[in-house]
Formats: structure tokens, sequence, C-alpha cells
């Protein structure tokens, strides 16, 4: 948490804007070095990296600390996650729904949601027995006591790998882990999504391959992608200034109206029912506004795709979204210091373990009921990545297909704080045997 070199956040945003430029630009080369590393490493994952690199080097930092002239410890934050977080998630949302097929997404079936909620059991299980297993080889690891309780820590990631930022902190202020220990646990839960994240999209170049693997049939996917496409072609034209403003209309007038709703609905739910002011609670999640603000954002999409606003895709709706979202992304990188990473190769270990876990029971669970690797991939990143990531890894498979991972993660806000207590408590089971 030392001072960085560069602390405006004017500035650090033209570095992260930077960064994603190099990412793009190279990876846009046909030919050559960059060719062929972008066959071996997903540029989205860069775009995660680079960001990073420049916390580790000590460039930039999303939280740093100062000493004033009375010798007092002053905490400083960036808000550049924030802003990406609170105004363009949501305008994201809306530009990536804004054109949705319902009725195609709809005959995609039920495996897409078994997929979901597979991944979630696999969260919910894989934290108590990652306990269990480190706990044989380094007790200490998974011990502390009171506040300092491993398993209170271990209970913010699994309210982030199951429903988002918002359940997270939730976690965090039912469980009241020690925040001085906090930055480790937010380490772990970046890296090791990550890294995840980077194996999924490894595989999204072997889709056909992993689909036979799988035995599945991914028919209705294909389906959905022709029809998408088909309508994307029929409506594309060379967008115009005033295509630009409507859009931008469509996107912030409903950033303004999710945050007005969101905010003036949880707080009535907090104050009118206990159970919803109960941080214990698992109807905890309906007092968070950022809950209300994503699903109210997709609700706005969802009702303008049946309305004359869903031929600005033609303009690049969906484009502009996927912009807002590598922007979060940038500023999501922030948040991970590399050097960091091996301080406590216990935690890192569970981490590890635990979404190794989630990872199988997802490929035992799709092997089973021959589901392709496309539900897989987005069913697992609705949980551990939320809104940020489930959009990004649809559209790596087909841009069409955006809007699937923008509803699945909708489900994992819906579940992370009641999924995320009883794996907590699970927990707290398994750190005491």
């Amino acid at each position: 948490m030392i001072e960085p070199l560069i602390t405006d956040d004017k500035v650090v945003f033209g570095l992260l804007t930077l960064c994603l430029g190099f990412v793009f630009y190279t990876s846009s080369k046909k030919t050559g070095f960059w060719s062929k590393f972008y066959t071996i490493i997903p540029g989205i994952l860069l775009c995660y990296l680079l960001p990073a690199v420049l916390t580790s080097t000590g460039v930039i930092a999303e939280i740093w600390e100062t000493v004033d002239s009375t010798g007092k410890t002053v905490q400083h934050e960036s808000n550049l996650y924030y802003m990406a977080s609170r105004y363009l998630l949501p305008a994201a949302l809306v530009l990536m729904t804004l054109s949705i097929d319902l009725k195609a997404i709809a005959a995609l079936g039920s495996k897409a949601l078994i997929m979901f909620l597979t991944g979630t059991a696999g969260i919910i299980i894989g934290g108590p027995i990652a306990i269990l297993i480190v706990s044989i080889f380094s007790p200490e690891t998974v011990g502390g006591n009171d506040f300092d309780a491993i398993w209170r820590g271990l209970a913010t990631i699994a309210g982030s790998w199951i429903g988002g930022g918002a359940n997270q902190a939730a976690m965090l202020e039912i469980f009241h882990y020690n925040p001085e220990k906090y930055g480790s646990m937010v380490l772990i839960d970046v890296v090791v999504a990550n890294v995840w994240m980077a194996i999924i999209l490894l595989g999204v170049g072997k889709t056909k391959k992993i689909d036979k693997w799988l035995k599945a049939d991914a028919s209705a996917i294909e389906t959905l992608k022709q029809k998408v496409t088909a309508f994307t072609d029929k409506i594309t034209r060379v967008p115009t200034t005033n295509d630009y403003i409507m859009m931008l209309f469509f996107a912030f007038t409903a950033v303004g109206i999710s945050h007005f709703f969101g905010d003036n609905i949880s707080a009535y739910l907090i104050a009118t029912f206990e159970a919803v002011g109960d941080k214990k609670s698992f109807l905890s999640f309906l007092g968070s506004s950022f809950f209300w603000m994503v699903v109210i954002a997709t609700i706005l999409g969802v009702a303008l795709s049946f309305t004359k606003a869903k031929n600005y895709e033609g303009a690049g709706a969906s484009k502009i979204g996927g912009v807002f979202i590598y922007i979060l992304v940038a500023t999501i990188g922030m948040k991970m210091d590399l050097g960091k990473v091996l301080e406590n190769p216990g935690l890192i270990a569970i981490g590890f373990i635990w979404i190794g876990i989630h990872a199988g029971l997802l490929i035992l669970v799709a092997k089973l009921i021959k589901a392709p690797y496309f539900f897989l991939a987005v069913g697992s990143q609705a949980n551990v990545g939320g809104a940020a990531s489930a959009p990004i890894v649809a559209a790596e498979f087909h841009s069409s297909l955006t809007s699937v991972g923008v509803l699945l993660a909708v489900f994992g806000y819906v579940v992370g704080t009641g999924g995320a207590l009883v794996c907590a408590y699970l927990m707290e089971v398994a750190s005491t045997l």
C-alpha cells in the first residue's frame, strides 16, 4: 500500500486505455509474432494482466497510504473501479441486451441454467473441502481465532465467486474479517479467478473438440448465432452522430434510472423488512443497491429489445457496450499485485483447490448431461466473474451470445448471498474439525 508513482486518476485512466489499445492493436495483426502469441495467450487475459503489472511495479495502485504532517496514516483509493462498475457496467448491460432475442435464448433449453447452478454448487462445497485438504499439510493456514479466523476471510471470496462485488461486501460486513488482512483475500479472489478464466478462454479455441468429447449437441447455440447474425447483417449501417447520441441516451438514461430506483428500492426494503436488513439473512441481497442497479439496467435493456431501439444494434450498440466492459476489466486488473501472490502459498493453495473442485464438478455434470462447452464456460463465469466477465467470455464464442452471459450473471447476483452464507458456515465447520 506504498504510494505509487502515479496517483492522479486522470493519468491512470490514460495508462489503462494505453494497455487496452496495445492489446487490441497487436491482436489485430494477422501474421508474425503477435498472431502466434495470441493463439496461445487470450487477448482478454492481457487486458487484466497489463494493469496488474503496472500495479505490481508501483506505477499505479487502487489503494495506497500516505502519512500526513501530523504523522497520521491516510488511506487513499482510486475512483476508477467505482466509475467503471457504477457508470459503465449498467450502460454496457443495456447496450448488450438491446437486441436480445428471448425466444431464441429460451430455445437453448435448461442446460444453461443447470450448468450455472452446478457452478454455484461447486463453489459452495469447494470452500470447505479445500480447507479440509489444506489443513492436512498446513493446519496453521486455515486457523485463526475470532475475527482473524481464515474462514471469515474466505467467506468474502465465496460471496465474490457466487454473486460478485456486492455479495463480497455483504460477507465482509456479516463476518467482520480483520480489515488489515482482507487485502490478501482480495488478491486470492482476483488471481485465482483470472487464472481460471484464462483456462476457460484457452478452451474457446478448442470448442469443437471439447464438445465432441462431451458428446454435446450445440445445434441450438449455432441456431442462435445464425439468427442473431442474420438480424445484425440486415440492420447493419454506417453509424452517424445521431446514432451515437441515441445509444448514449438509451444507455446512460437507463444508468440514471437504475441508480435512482436501485437506491430507493434497497433503502425501502431494508427499512420495511427486517430479513432484508439482516446481513445474515438469505434475503440480504435485496438490500444491495448494486444488485438492483444491475437487475433494473438488464430489465430496461430487455424492454428496449421489444421496440425499434433494437435496430441500433446495427449501428454497433453491443460493440460500445463491449468497450465499456473492457474498461471495467482494466480497472479490475488494477486490483492485482502480482508481487504478493506467493506471500501466503497456503491461501493460494486453498484458492486453486477450491476453483479446481468448481471446475471438476462442472466438467462431470457437463459430461453427464452432454452440455456444450459454451454452457460450462459461461455458467462458471456467471458465478465467478459475474456481469463483468460472463458477457466477455460469451462474446469470445460469438458476439451474438453476449446476452446469454448477461442473463446468467443476473442469476448469480440473486443466489450470491444465500449461497455464500451456506459456504461460509460449512467452512466454519471444516476449519474446526
